[in-house]
């Protein structure tokens, strides 16, 4: 029951994304397409990723990951900063323009939060949010925790 209950959540935050980056790629030329989307994601929830780092998470080769990187970087959704401690490496950071789209694409998210919130009480709120904060921290160890402080920089 409670695995159905949250495959259910997880499916339909899934479709409704979906649905927004299609929608999106069809009414903008330099729009993003779902593969470039995922990259967009991937790149701000590990905060400011080498090109290396970006490449190892996705197991895709370093040419590849160069490839799909620069046509990001010409589309104006992503930018490379050299390394401070290392020159020989770059950083990459989302954009203002991705942030509208990222924005965009997660209204329905921020619609959900808002109904969660008037729907349950304070108590109710807490209790599940150390529930989720469990699954987290200590049931999702193989998939590195995004980084927080950089996204609330960007939002």
């Amino acid at each position: 029951m409670f695995e159905k209950a949250f495959g259910d959540i997880y499916t339909k935050f899934k479709l409704n994304f979906y649905k927004e980056v299609s929608s999106r790629s069809q009414k903008q030329s330099d729009s993003l397409t779902a593969m470039e989307t995922f990259c967009m994601e991937t790149i701000m929830a590990l905060g400011a990723p080498t090109v290396n780092e970006f490449a190892q998470f996705l197991e895709i080769s370093s040419p590849n990951a160069t490839y799909k990187i620069n046509h990001l970087v010409k589309k104006g959704y992503l930018i490379k900063k050299r390394s401070e401690d290392d020159k020989r490496e770059y950083h990459l950071y989302v954009t203002p323009k991705y942030m509208v789209y990222y924005n965009n694409t997660n209204r329905y998210f921020q619609k959900v939060m808002g109904r969660i919130g008037e729907r349950f009480t304070p108590e109710e709120l807490d209790r599940f949010n150390t529930y989720l904060t469990i699954i987290k921290d200590e049931l999702m160890t193989d998939v590195p925790d995004p980084d927080e402080e950089m996204i609330e920089e960007l939002v």
